[in-house]
Protein backbone atom coordinates (compact mmCIF):
# COMPACT_ATOMS: atom_id res chain seq x y z
CA UNK A 1 0.00 0.00 0.00
CA UNK A 2 2.92 2.43 0.99
CA UNK A 3 3.66 2.41 -2.75
CA UNK A 4 0.90 3.37 -4.21
CA UNK A 5 0.44 5.93 -2.17
CA UNK A 6 3.75 7.42 -2.92
CA UNK A 7 2.72 6.57 -7.03
CA UNK A 8 -0.40 9.01 -5.81
CA UNK A 9 1.68 11.42 -4.24
CA UNK A 10 3.82 11.87 -7.34
CA UNK A 11 0.73 11.86 -9.60
CA UNK A 12 -0.82 14.65 -7.88
CA UNK A 13 2.39 16.87 -7.91
CA UNK A 14 2.85 16.47 -11.60
CA UNK A 15 -0.46 18.10 -11.97
CA UNK A 16 0.06 20.47 -10.07
CA UNK A 17 2.71 21.06 -12.16
CA UNK A 18 1.22 20.70 -15.47
CA UNK A 19 -1.27 22.55 -14.35
CA UNK A 20 1.24 25.66 -14.21
CA UNK A 21 2.97 25.21 -17.28
CA UNK A 22 -0.78 25.23 -19.02
CA UNK A 23 -0.64 28.75 -18.03
CA UNK A 24 2.27 29.56 -19.43
CA UNK A 25 2.45 32.06 -22.15
CA UNK A 26 4.77 29.84 -24.53
CA UNK A 27 2.85 27.08 -24.00
CA UNK A 28 -0.18 28.32 -25.11
CA UNK A 29 1.43 29.54 -28.04
CA UNK A 30 2.43 26.14 -28.97
CA UNK A 31 -0.18 24.13 -29.71
CA UNK A 32 1.71 20.59 -29.96
CA UNK A 33 3.02 21.28 -26.41
CA UNK A 34 -0.73 22.65 -25.61
CA UNK A 35 -2.34 19.23 -26.85
CA UNK A 36 0.53 17.46 -25.21
CA UNK A 37 0.21 18.86 -21.44
CA UNK A 38 -3.80 19.43 -21.64
CA UNK A 39 -3.82 15.21 -22.52
CA UNK A 40 -1.57 14.91 -19.34
CA UNK A 41 -4.26 16.91 -17.09
CA UNK A 42 -6.99 15.28 -18.58
CA UNK A 43 -5.59 11.55 -17.86
CA UNK A 44 -4.67 12.51 -14.38
CA UNK A 45 -7.56 14.08 -13.34
CA UNK A 46 -9.68 11.44 -12.91
CA UNK A 47 -6.77 9.89 -10.13
CA UNK A 48 -5.79 13.04 -8.63
CA UNK A 49 -9.64 14.35 -7.67
CA UNK A 50 -10.46 10.33 -6.06
CA UNK A 51 -7.21 10.90 -3.85
CA UNK A 52 -7.89 14.94 -3.18
CA UNK A 53 -11.14 12.68 -1.91
CA UNK A 54 -9.75 10.12 -0.32
CA UNK A 55 -7.15 12.61 2.30
CA UNK A 56 -10.13 14.25 3.18
CA UNK A 57 -12.22 11.09 4.02
CA UNK A 58 -9.27 9.81 5.55
CA UNK A 59 -8.14 12.92 7.44
CA UNK A 60 -12.08 13.19 8.82
CA UNK A 61 -12.29 9.44 10.05
CA UNK A 62 -8.82 10.53 11.99
CA UNK A 63 -10.54 13.79 13.43
CA UNK A 64 -13.45 11.92 14.62
CA UNK A 65 -11.48 8.57 15.94
CA UNK A 66 -9.69 11.71 18.23
CA UNK A 67 -12.65 13.14 19.28
CA UNK A 68 -13.37 9.87 20.49
CA UNK A 69 -10.62 10.18 23.45
CA UNK A 70 -12.60 13.22 24.67
CA UNK A 71 -15.20 13.18 27.33
CA UNK A 72 -18.28 12.81 25.58
CA UNK A 73 -21.99 12.54 26.82
CA UNK A 74 -23.90 9.58 24.91
CA UNK A 75 -25.47 11.48 22.60
CA UNK A 76 -22.45 12.75 21.13
CA UNK A 77 -20.28 9.59 21.35
CA UNK A 78 -23.29 7.57 19.20
CA UNK A 79 -22.88 11.00 16.48
CA UNK A 80 -19.30 10.31 16.61
CA UNK A 81 -19.34 6.79 16.47
CA UNK A 82 -21.88 7.34 13.54
CA UNK A 83 -19.28 9.51 11.90
CA UNK A 84 -16.28 6.97 11.99
CA UNK A 85 -18.57 4.13 10.42
CA UNK A 86 -19.54 7.20 7.32
CA UNK A 87 -16.41 7.73 6.78
CA UNK A 88 -14.69 4.52 6.90
CA UNK A 89 -17.07 3.37 4.03
CA UNK A 90 -15.69 6.43 2.58
CA UNK A 91 -12.13 5.61 2.86
CA UNK A 92 -12.80 2.02 2.11
CA UNK A 93 -14.87 2.80 -1.73
CA UNK A 94 -12.19 5.54 -2.47
CA UNK A 95 -9.04 3.27 -1.97
CA UNK A 96 -11.07 0.66 -3.66
CA UNK A 97 -11.62 3.06 -6.81
CA UNK A 98 -7.84 4.32 -6.27
CA UNK A 99 -6.62 0.70 -7.31
CA UNK A 100 -8.24 0.19 -10.19
CA UNK A 101 -7.55 3.71 -11.76
CA UNK A 102 -3.61 2.83 -11.05
CA UNK A 103 -4.27 -0.32 -13.37
CA UNK A 104 -2.22 0.26 -16.47
CA UNK A 105 -4.26 1.76 -18.94
CA UNK A 106 -5.01 0.42 -22.58
CA UNK A 107 -3.38 3.34 -24.72
CA UNK A 108 -6.14 3.00 -27.26
CA UNK A 109 -9.07 3.62 -24.73
CA UNK A 110 -9.56 7.04 -25.70
CA UNK A 111 -9.65 6.51 -29.22
CA UNK A 112 -12.54 6.01 -31.90
CA UNK A 113 -13.02 2.89 -33.61
CA UNK A 114 -14.18 1.18 -36.34
CA UNK A 115 -16.79 -1.70 -36.04
CA UNK A 116 -16.94 -4.33 -38.88
CA UNK A 117 -19.72 -6.85 -38.71
CA UNK A 118 -19.44 -9.53 -41.06
CA UNK A 119 -22.92 -12.22 -41.63
CA UNK A 120 -21.17 -15.94 -40.91
CA UNK A 121 -23.47 -19.14 -40.64
CA UNK A 122 -26.80 -19.31 -41.77
CA UNK A 123 -27.41 -17.48 -44.86
CA UNK A 124 -30.07 -14.89 -44.81
CA UNK A 125 -30.73 -15.16 -41.55
CA UNK A 126 -27.07 -14.48 -40.67
CA UNK A 127 -26.99 -11.36 -42.94
CA UNK A 128 -30.32 -10.29 -40.74
CA UNK A 129 -28.87 -10.89 -37.54
CA UNK A 130 -25.92 -7.95 -39.23
CA UNK A 131 -28.18 -5.66 -39.23
CA UNK A 132 -29.83 -6.39 -36.25
CA UNK A 133 -26.35 -5.69 -34.47
CA UNK A 134 -25.86 -2.93 -36.70
CA UNK A 135 -28.60 -0.88 -35.17
CA UNK A 136 -27.46 -2.31 -31.48
CA UNK A 137 -24.01 -0.25 -31.80
CA UNK A 138 -25.41 2.62 -33.54
CA UNK A 139 -28.39 3.00 -30.84
CA UNK A 140 -25.13 2.49 -28.25
CA UNK A 141 -23.73 5.44 -30.07
CA UNK A 142 -26.60 7.98 -29.84
CA UNK A 143 -26.84 7.31 -26.58
CA UNK A 144 -23.48 7.95 -25.82
CA UNK A 145 -23.45 11.18 -27.76
CA UNK A 146 -20.88 9.54 -30.34
CA UNK A 147 -20.82 10.17 -34.33
CA UNK A 148 -21.86 7.47 -36.63
CA UNK A 149 -20.93 7.19 -40.17
CA UNK A 150 -21.10 4.15 -42.16
CA UNK A 151 -17.89 3.33 -43.90
CA UNK A 152 -18.86 0.42 -46.62
CA UNK A 153 -21.48 -1.97 -46.73
CA UNK A 154 -22.64 -4.76 -48.44
CA UNK A 155 -26.26 -5.60 -48.17
CA UNK A 156 -28.49 -8.42 -49.11
CA UNK A 157 -31.88 -8.87 -51.17
CA UNK A 158 -33.62 -9.16 -48.01
CA UNK A 159 -32.04 -5.93 -46.48
CA UNK A 160 -29.40 -7.85 -44.69
CA UNK A 161 -25.65 -7.43 -44.34
CA UNK A 162 -22.92 -9.67 -45.87
CA UNK A 163 -20.81 -6.66 -44.41
CA UNK A 164 -20.71 -3.20 -43.01
CA UNK A 165 -18.14 -1.04 -41.74
CA UNK A 166 -18.73 1.59 -38.73
CA UNK A 167 -16.95 4.70 -37.75
CA UNK A 168 -17.81 5.50 -34.00
CA UNK A 169 -16.02 8.52 -33.09
CA UNK A 170 -16.68 9.59 -29.38
CA UNK A 171 -14.11 9.71 -26.42
CA UNK A 172 -13.73 6.52 -24.79
CA UNK A 173 -15.38 4.89 -27.79
CA UNK A 174 -12.88 2.05 -27.86
CA UNK A 175 -12.74 1.47 -24.11
CA UNK A 176 -16.63 0.60 -23.86
CA UNK A 177 -16.14 -1.32 -27.64
CA UNK A 178 -13.15 -3.41 -27.32
CA UNK A 179 -15.18 -6.61 -25.80
CA UNK A 180 -17.42 -7.06 -28.86
CA UNK A 181 -14.96 -8.25 -30.91
CA UNK A 182 -15.53 -12.02 -31.76
CA UNK A 183 -18.71 -14.52 -32.47
CA UNK A 184 -22.10 -13.57 -32.22
CA UNK A 185 -24.88 -16.30 -31.61
CA UNK A 186 -28.46 -15.91 -32.13
CA UNK A 187 -31.07 -18.40 -31.55
CA UNK A 188 -34.77 -17.48 -33.17
CA UNK A 189 -36.76 -18.07 -35.87
CA UNK A 190 -36.38 -16.74 -38.90
CA UNK A 191 -38.46 -14.91 -40.95
CA UNK A 192 -38.16 -17.15 -43.60
CA UNK A 193 -38.84 -20.20 -41.79
CA UNK A 194 -42.61 -21.27 -42.38
CA UNK A 195 -42.55 -24.14 -39.97
CA UNK A 196 -41.50 -22.16 -36.89
CA UNK A 197 -38.04 -24.11 -36.12
CA UNK A 198 -35.49 -22.52 -34.11
CA UNK A 199 -32.47 -21.70 -36.22
CA UNK A 200 -28.66 -20.50 -34.85
CA UNK A 201 -27.01 -18.36 -36.50
CA UNK A 202 -23.70 -16.45 -36.40
CA UNK A 203 -21.97 -13.26 -36.92
CA UNK A 204 -18.60 -11.72 -35.68
CA UNK A 205 -17.67 -8.39 -34.78
CA UNK A 206 -14.28 -6.84 -35.22
CA UNK A 207 -13.77 -3.68 -33.30
CA UNK A 208 -10.45 -1.97 -34.44
CA UNK A 209 -8.88 1.31 -32.47
CA UNK A 210 -8.42 4.26 -35.18
CA UNK A 211 -4.80 5.20 -35.28
CA UNK A 212 -2.96 8.57 -36.13
CA UNK A 213 -0.89 8.57 -39.19
CA UNK A 214 2.88 8.42 -37.54
CA UNK A 215 1.28 5.13 -35.72
CA UNK A 216 1.16 3.33 -39.18
CA UNK A 217 3.42 3.93 -41.82
CA UNK A 218 2.22 2.88 -45.13
CA UNK A 219 4.08 3.29 -48.15
CA UNK A 220 2.24 4.58 -51.18
CA UNK A 221 4.70 1.45 -53.62
CA UNK A 222 2.67 -0.76 -51.28
CA UNK A 223 -1.03 -0.02 -51.58
CA UNK A 224 -3.42 -0.44 -54.91
CA UNK A 225 -6.00 1.36 -55.42
CA UNK A 226 -9.18 0.73 -58.01
CA UNK A 227 -12.13 2.58 -58.18
CA UNK A 228 -16.01 1.65 -59.26
CA UNK A 229 -19.24 2.65 -59.31
CA UNK A 230 -21.25 2.60 -55.26
CA UNK A 231 -23.68 0.21 -55.47
CA UNK A 232 -26.61 0.42 -52.47
CA UNK A 233 -29.30 -2.40 -51.33
CA UNK A 234 -30.27 -4.74 -53.68
CA UNK A 235 -27.38 -4.52 -56.03
CA UNK A 236 -28.82 -1.11 -58.14
CA UNK A 237 -25.99 1.12 -58.83
CA UNK A 238 -26.58 4.60 -56.75
CA UNK A 239 -23.70 5.96 -58.36
CA UNK A 240 -22.37 6.35 -62.28
CA UNK A 241 -19.46 8.00 -61.63
CA UNK A 242 -16.27 5.53 -60.30
CA UNK A 243 -16.44 7.46 -56.49
CA UNK A 244 -15.82 4.01 -54.90
CA UNK A 245 -12.58 3.02 -53.75
CA UNK A 246 -10.80 -0.15 -53.05
CA UNK A 247 -7.25 -0.40 -51.57
CA UNK A 248 -5.46 -2.83 -51.44
CA UNK A 249 -1.92 -3.43 -48.91
CA UNK A 250 0.16 -5.63 -51.29
CA UNK A 251 2.87 -6.83 -48.81
CA UNK A 252 0.20 -8.35 -46.40
CA UNK A 253 -3.23 -8.69 -48.86
CA UNK A 254 -5.51 -6.69 -46.69
CA UNK A 255 -8.26 -5.26 -48.92
CA UNK A 256 -10.23 -2.22 -47.50
CA UNK A 257 -13.59 -0.41 -49.63
CA UNK A 258 -15.25 2.39 -49.08
CA UNK A 259 -18.51 3.78 -51.28
CA UNK A 260 -19.92 5.93 -48.30
CA UNK A 261 -19.42 9.06 -49.92
CA UNK A 262 -20.13 10.82 -53.55
CA UNK A 263 -16.16 12.10 -54.03
CA UNK A 264 -13.73 9.46 -54.81
CA UNK A 265 -11.01 11.29 -52.45
CA UNK A 266 -13.55 11.56 -48.95
CA UNK A 267 -13.99 7.61 -49.86
CA UNK A 268 -9.99 7.02 -50.29
CA UNK A 269 -9.29 9.10 -47.09
CA UNK A 270 -11.52 6.66 -45.35
CA UNK A 271 -10.58 3.96 -46.69
CA UNK A 272 -6.95 4.81 -45.60
CA UNK A 273 -7.82 5.19 -41.98
CA UNK A 274 -9.38 1.50 -42.40
CA UNK A 275 -6.69 0.19 -43.91
CA UNK A 276 -4.35 1.99 -40.99
CA UNK A 277 -6.66 0.80 -38.09
CA UNK A 278 -6.94 -3.19 -39.74
CA UNK A 279 -3.10 -2.73 -40.28
CA UNK A 280 -2.17 -1.67 -36.36
CA UNK A 281 -4.44 -4.73 -35.44
CA UNK A 282 -2.59 -7.00 -37.41
CA UNK A 283 0.86 -5.72 -35.90
CA UNK A 284 -0.25 -5.34 -32.44
CA UNK A 285 -1.95 -9.19 -32.47
CA UNK A 286 1.36 -10.43 -34.10
CA UNK A 287 3.86 -9.04 -31.51
CA UNK A 288 1.17 -9.78 -28.01
CA UNK A 289 1.17 -13.36 -29.98
CA UNK A 290 5.01 -13.32 -29.99
CA UNK A 291 5.44 -12.14 -26.50
CA UNK A 292 2.80 -14.73 -24.85
CA UNK A 293 1.11 -17.08 -27.33
CA UNK A 294 -0.12 -19.46 -24.16
CA UNK A 295 -2.20 -16.34 -22.11
CA UNK A 296 -5.71 -16.41 -22.42
CA UNK A 297 -7.60 -13.13 -21.33
CA UNK A 298 -10.86 -13.82 -19.13
CA UNK A 299 -13.11 -11.51 -20.99
CA UNK A 300 -11.98 -13.30 -24.78
CA UNK A 301 -8.54 -13.11 -26.21
CA UNK A 302 -10.80 -11.15 -28.94
CA UNK A 303 -10.50 -13.52 -31.86
CA UNK A 304 -13.45 -13.65 -34.14
CA UNK A 305 -13.65 -17.66 -34.16
CA UNK A 306 -13.87 -17.25 -30.35
CA UNK A 307 -17.98 -17.21 -29.33
CA UNK A 308 -18.57 -14.82 -26.87
CA UNK A 309 -22.16 -13.76 -26.81
CA UNK A 310 -25.54 -16.08 -27.12
CA UNK A 311 -29.20 -13.58 -28.13
CA UNK A 312 -31.38 -16.33 -27.35
CA UNK A 313 -34.99 -14.90 -29.11
CA UNK A 314 -37.38 -17.36 -27.55
CA UNK A 315 -36.39 -17.20 -23.96
CA UNK A 316 -35.52 -13.34 -24.24
CA UNK A 317 -32.38 -14.05 -22.58
CA UNK A 318 -28.67 -12.83 -23.85
CA UNK A 319 -25.64 -14.86 -22.03
CA UNK A 320 -22.15 -13.36 -22.25
CA UNK A 321 -20.06 -16.58 -21.97
CA UNK A 322 -17.00 -15.00 -20.97
CA UNK A 323 -17.80 -13.74 -17.81
CA UNK A 324 -21.33 -15.90 -17.25
CA UNK A 325 -23.17 -12.83 -17.47
CA UNK A 326 -26.82 -13.43 -18.40
CA UNK A 327 -29.74 -10.86 -19.16
CA UNK A 328 -33.27 -11.23 -20.12
CA UNK A 329 -33.28 -7.23 -21.05
CA UNK A 330 -33.10 -8.45 -24.77
CA UNK A 331 -35.33 -5.79 -26.35
CA UNK A 332 -33.60 -3.10 -24.34
CA UNK A 333 -30.00 -4.32 -25.03
CA UNK A 334 -31.13 -4.56 -28.82
CA UNK A 335 -31.86 -0.55 -28.72
CA UNK A 336 -28.75 0.10 -27.66
CA UNK A 337 -28.66 -0.05 -23.97
CA UNK A 338 -25.47 -1.93 -23.80
CA UNK A 339 -24.60 -0.28 -20.54
CA UNK A 340 -25.07 -3.03 -18.00
CA UNK A 341 -23.32 -5.35 -20.37
CA UNK A 342 -20.09 -2.83 -20.87
CA UNK A 343 -19.64 -2.37 -17.05
CA UNK A 344 -19.77 -6.46 -16.47
CA UNK A 345 -16.87 -6.68 -18.95
CA UNK A 346 -15.23 -3.93 -17.66
CA UNK A 347 -15.50 -5.03 -13.66
CA UNK A 348 -14.29 -8.50 -14.99
CA UNK A 349 -11.43 -7.12 -16.88
CA UNK A 350 -9.94 -4.80 -14.20
CA UNK A 351 -10.68 -7.82 -11.83
CA UNK A 352 -7.91 -9.74 -14.05
CA UNK A 353 -5.36 -6.93 -14.34
CA UNK A 354 -5.71 -6.63 -10.23
CA UNK A 355 -5.32 -10.34 -9.87
CA UNK A 356 -2.09 -10.40 -12.36
CA UNK A 357 -0.69 -6.66 -10.47
CA UNK A 358 -1.36 -8.60 -7.00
Amino acid sequence: MPVMFDRLEAMEQRYVLVSQLLCQPEVLQDTAQLRKYSKEQSDLQATVDTYRAYKQARGQLIEAREMLQDKLDDEMRELVNTEIDLRGVDVARLEAALQVLLLPKDPNDDKNVFVEIRSAAGGDEAALFAGVLLRMYSRYAERNGWKVEVIDAHYTDIDGFRQVTLSIQGKGAYSKLKFESGTHRVQRVPVTESSGRIHTSTATVAVLPEVEDIEVEINEKDIRIDTFCSTGPGGQSVNTTQSAVRITHLPTGIVVSCQDEKSQLKNRDKGMRVLRARLYEKYQNEQQQAMAADRKNQVGSGDRSERIRTYNFPQSRITDHRIGFTTHRMEAVLDGDLEELMNALNVANQAEKMATEA
